[in-house]
């Protein structure tokens, strides 16, 4: 994403949980808070003799959505679809025009769609300004949960009854769709409204790296207390967030996918055409290894945005062949599970170093199962610091000291990150320092897990 890492090298191998989980009883929630129970025990086994879990051939949350009995769900409501081009099945078909068609049958009306950061086409850059529009194709509202709005509004909720999610997430904290997730439901509780998250597979499976968010960091590319890489579907992190966060003062259904593996997250991905998130996501490789150079954003160097290898590749134009050399040299040292790195050129042609010739260096993921990303996107930036008198964050001169707030502080979620690499200390101590955030956050979110 070689072998499994060196015995003390990794923190989430440490504490992980063991490779097989059977389906959770959901009756373990505590009554009365959510209905995520409701949701998920309702769900209908997919037909057919194909391989997966339980017996059953893999099928969406969409999907098992569609069965009569599941429609119930969404019977006599108005409903907003927080979607984009995500949402799909597995045939392509979006999720927009499958409810369209589904109302009749389901006696449900839809009245509105909800677009998160890229919007619900998803053409939008990221951090571009998404507006309220009507939607060609259907002539629904579109109202825009990116920008000025984070939170639906009263307003937005007054002519819904029911807020469907289908959206899918890349499993890294900093990834804004799961914080749109979490506003709808903080909305639809202070609105009472319910709430019915359709699931979808995390791409970087089960296991958790990084330290949960510090609360005085929370910001738009992490709200809550969870790990840099949560190993959480959507669906588990609704019920997450639902009984940690909000007291269970929300009405929330979630819709689980059936035939899936969690530790087997290729498995789904095979049966799935990859459908882009985001515009710098175009693979699903690249969604694995966004969780590791998304922190890069926070340094003078590119990471990737612009080139064919988003997020696969960093580099910057004081970058020589030489400091390349180095760089490689003390990543190969780490022996760092899963992944190899080669020299490569590159000119950007938007964001960090447009236009500008660059060296750097290209990241293949040769085994995802093994795969650390957030242990590798640490070993980067240390190597980058360590050995390229030029690199910096991004701030300079105004992320210098403890008191400062950086992006590296809200990407990794806590000043300890960065306090650490400019200390000079060895990437492996910042991987041990969150060992107890990672076991803390697993047994929490032991009895939210679907699969």
């Amino acid at each position: 994403m070689a072998s499994r890492s060196m015995e003390e090298s990794s923190a989430s191998t440490a504490s992980r949980p063991g490779r097989r989980r059977v389906l959770a009883s959901l009756s373990a929630l505590p009554a009365g808070a959510v209905l995520a129970t409701a949701g998920a025990a309702a769900a209908v086994p997919a037909k057919g003799n194909g391989k997966g879990k339980g017996r059953h051939r893999f099928r969406l949350g969409v999907e098992n959505l569609l069965e009569s009995d599941q429609l119930s769900l969404l019977k006599g409501a108005k409903v907003g679809l927080v979607t984009n081009p995500t949402g799909t099945d597995s045939t392509l078909t979006s999720t927009i025009d499958l409810l369209v068609d589904a109302q009749d049958e389901g006696g449900f009306e839809l009245v509105a769609l909800f677009g998160p950061e890229h919007g619900v086409r998803g053409a939008e850059p990221a951090g571009g300004s998404v507006e309220d529009y009507v939607d060609e194709r259907t002539g629904l509202p579109v109202r825009s949960l990116y920008g000025a709005t984070q939170k639906p509004t009263p307003e937005m909720l007054a002519d819904v009854d029911v807020l469907v999610f289908d959206i899918q997430d890349i499993g890294a904290r900093f990834y804004t769709y799961i914080w749109t997730l979490y506003y709808l439901l903080e909305a639809a509780g202070e609105n009472d409204k319910r709430v019915v998250v359709l699931d979808r597979p995390n791409p970087l499976g089960t296991d958790v790296e990084g330290f949960l968010l510090d609360p005085a960091l929370s910001s738009f590319v992490g709200l809550k207390e969870i790990p840099q890489r949560h190993g959480l579907t959507a669906g588990e992190l609704a019920t997450y967030f639902a009984q940690e966060f909000l007291d269970g003062g929300v009405q929330l259904d979630v819709v689980p996918m059936t035939g899936y593996d969690p530790e087997d997250p290729a498995a789904a991905a095979a049966r799935l055409p990859w459908v882009l998130p985001s515009p710098n996501v175009p693979t699903r490789e690249t969604a694995i290894g966004y969780a590791s150079t998304g922190l890069i954003e926070a340094i003078n160097v590119s990471e990737g945005r612009g080139t064919t290898t988003p997020f696969l590749w960093f580099g910057a134009p004081f970058l020589t062949e030489e400091l390349v050399d180095a760089v490689i040299s003390a990543l190969d040292a780490a022996e760092l599970p899963g992944v190899r790195f080669r020299p490569m050129f590159a000119t950007p042609t938007t964001s960090k170093h447009a236009g500008e010739f660059c060296g750097g260096v290209q990241i293949h993921l040769v085994d995802e199962e093994a795969y650390e990303p957030v242990r590798t996107g640490i070993h980067v930036l240390s190597a980058l610091l360590r050995e390229v008198e030029e690199v910096d964050w991004r701030e300079g001169e105004k992320c210098r000291t403890e008191e400062d707030v950086c992006w590296i502080d809200k990407l990794s979620g806590t000043t300890r990150t960065r306090l650490m690499l400019d200390a000079g200390e060895d990437p492996e101590s910042i991987v041990r320092a969150w060992r107890e955030d990672v076991r803390s956050f697993e047994r929490a979110s032991r009895r939210h897990r679907l699969y």
